[in-house]
């Protein structure tokens, strides 16, 4: 059962969630897990100017992905910061290229799951979520949230990403914010949610 989580992240917030998510789907037994980056769209001189060098250097390590890599997956993990309420340019743009697999049906089954990232609590999380989960309907998915059942998204206590949609952090204004435990407790658990789900769908034909 292999279970890719492919992401994109300017400064680092999404990063560590996607990792935490990558912990959550190996406690899954039997699952081969492989954590993969979109490619950079922007030129390295906007990056540094947008302060977000040292991020990216630290990502270098993580292999690009490829539109092969998704087909050969059985289920998918995405991971974006929020643009206005929408997936980042980065993802966009990677996801325009699926169209081949779109036509040969090549996802349709398989497990997709979207964490995200805003600079505020109300700074458009769930809806890059929700409108995430378009492309992947698209594609005909099984579409795995973040249910209840992650009892930390219930917590008033503190402030704290997530919802039943999916796992989430606040990054801060400046980027200042990085992901709390409880918000990578959450994108553990869709880690392990996903890889479960994927587990059980093994072998059912659908579509």
């Amino acid at each position: 059962m292999k279970i890719l989580v492919v992401y994109y992240s300017m400064y680092g917030h999404i990063y560590q969630m996607m990792q935490a998510a990558v912990e959550g789907a190996k406690s899954v037994k039997g699952a081969e897990v492989t954590l993969k980056r979109v490619p950079e769209t922007l030129p390295k001189e906007v990056i540094a100017q947008m302060g977000a060098a040292d991020a990216q250097k630290a990502q270098e390590k993580v292999e690009v992905c490829t539109v092969e890599d998704l087909a050969a997956a059985d289920a998918i993990i995405f991971g974006t910061p929020t643009r206005f309420g929408n997936m980042c340019g980065q993802m966009r743009q990677f996801l325009d290229s699926t169209g081949g697999l779109w036509g040969k049906g090549t996802l349709v089954g398989k497990v997709g799951s979207v964490i995200s990232s805003s600079a505020t609590q109300h700074g458009g999380q769930e809806s890059t979520i929700l409108s995430f989960h378009t492309t992947l309907l698209h594609h005909g998915m099984v579409i795995a949230g973040l249910p209840y059942s992650f009892k930390g998204q219930m917590s008033i206590a503190e402030i704290t990403g997530g919802s039943p949609y999916g796992a989430t952090t606040i990054a801060g204004g400046q980027g200042e914010r990085m992901p709390s435990k409880n918000e990578l407790e959450g994108a553990k658990f869709q880690g392990r949610y996903a890889a479960q789900l994927a587990e059980k769908l093994a072998g059912i034909k659908l579509g």
